[in-house]
């Protein structure tokens, strides 16, 4: 009951936030101009991660005991929440944005975030960092993971209701994962976070009338990241750091291929362009809606392989992973062959 009343709770007061965070936005002048590679006709204002990370943290107030670990969360979270804010407002150079997540990341050292251990598929004990005399993997593996998911989250707020969905999604599953071995702690947050995100697609799901902004998809990216190390990471079972792997499987891979696309064209890899996954969709001549509701499947077919997995059923997992990898290299590697060929007749 206890974890519906986080869910229900988050929900509400999304819905009820959101609005005044659009109204903040036109004071502060976070708002999204149409041009460029922005596929919206009319300014929108890009502040709804503020009204995401209110309904996050007052039900997670409200529904259980704070400790030091969920204290580090929550301090971590307002500083990336505090830059991501700062950017949709005065849209920062990508290094200094880059310092910034990662000291944000490395906040969670000082509350007992790190990579100790992880747990791999097939293997029967934990891989423990400190009795190999490598106890600093173990953090610098912490911030990796956190800065590349406030990034893997960033990537994928193209279209209206694209990451919020999507995380939505991953929200859930991590719920199933974190309750099944009885992680009562993440559970509540990933619940909590799943209820403020839905309370927010009444809002942002096509067309939107208010963007999450990088104030959102940067404190979305870091809270689940955050979640899984305390919920998942630290546990010495199957899940491990595959689960939260394949869970996001589709931004992620989105993101790699952004980084060897920009890296033939020899562009800086924080060079934004027009090639992820939705636009070759909308290239393809899917409207929005029928692109988003198509990424979001692509989003439940890893969750169901992620599912697969922990379960123990590694072939139906691989064979999942399989049909919908395919998928995404047809898609995506259209653009990659042609930006290739530019490149080759430019390197002559």
């Amino acid at each position: 009951m206890t974890f519906a009343l986080t869910f229900v709770m988050a929900l509400v007061i999304a819905v009820l936030a959101t609005p005044i965070s659009m109204k903040l936005a036109g004071q502060w002048g976070a708002i999204a101009y149409p041009g460029g590679r922005h596929v919206h006709n009319r300014p929108i204002p890009r502040l709804g991660g503020l009204a995401i990370y209110a309904a996050f943290w007052i039900a997670a107030l409200v529904m259980q005991e704070w400790d030091k670990s969920i204290w580090g969360l929550f301090i971590g979270s307002t500083v990336i929440l505090a830059v991501g804010i700062w950017d949709d407002i005065c849209e920062i150079r990508p290094l200094v944005k880059l310092f910034c997540q990662i000291a944000a990341a490395s906040l969670l050292f000082f509350f007992d975030f790190s990579m100790d251990f992880i747990s791999l598929p097939f293997v029967d004990h934990p891989v423990i960092f400190g009795d190999l005399g490598l106890s600093a993997v173990g953090i610098i593996l912490m911030i990796f993971w956190v800065v590349g998911l406030v990034n893997t989250v960033n990537v994928s707020d193209g279209l209206d209701g694209l990451a919020a969905g999507i995380c939505f999604i991953v929200a859930l599953l991590l719920f199933w994962s974190a309750n099944r071995i009885d992680q009562v702690p993440a559970a509540h947050l990933t619940l909590a976070l799943a209820g403020s995100l839905l309370g927010f697609l009444f809002f942002n799901f096509p067309p939107a009338r208010v963007f999450m902004g990088d104030s959102g998809s940067m404190f979305l990216g870091y809270i689940i990241g955050g979640i899984s190390i305390m919920g998942l990471l630290k546990t010495a079972t199957i899940l491990g750091l595959v689960f939260p792997l394949l869970v996001l499987g589709m931004p992620v891979t989105d993101l790699t291929f952004a980084i060897i696309r920009r890296k033939l064209r020899g562009q800086s890899i924080a060079t934004a362009d027009r090639g992820h996954l939705h636009h070759r969709l909308l290239d393809a001549g899917l409207t929005q809606r029928q692109a988003v509701l198509s990424m979001y499947g692509i989003s439940a077919c890893f969750g169901v392989a992620a599912v697969l997995g922990a379960m123990g059923q590694w072939i139906w997992a691989f064979a999942v992973l399989l049909v919908v990898f395919s998928l995404l290299i047809i898609i995506l590697m259209r653009q990659t062959a042609k930006l290739a060929v530019f490149g080759r007749r430019h390197s002559k």
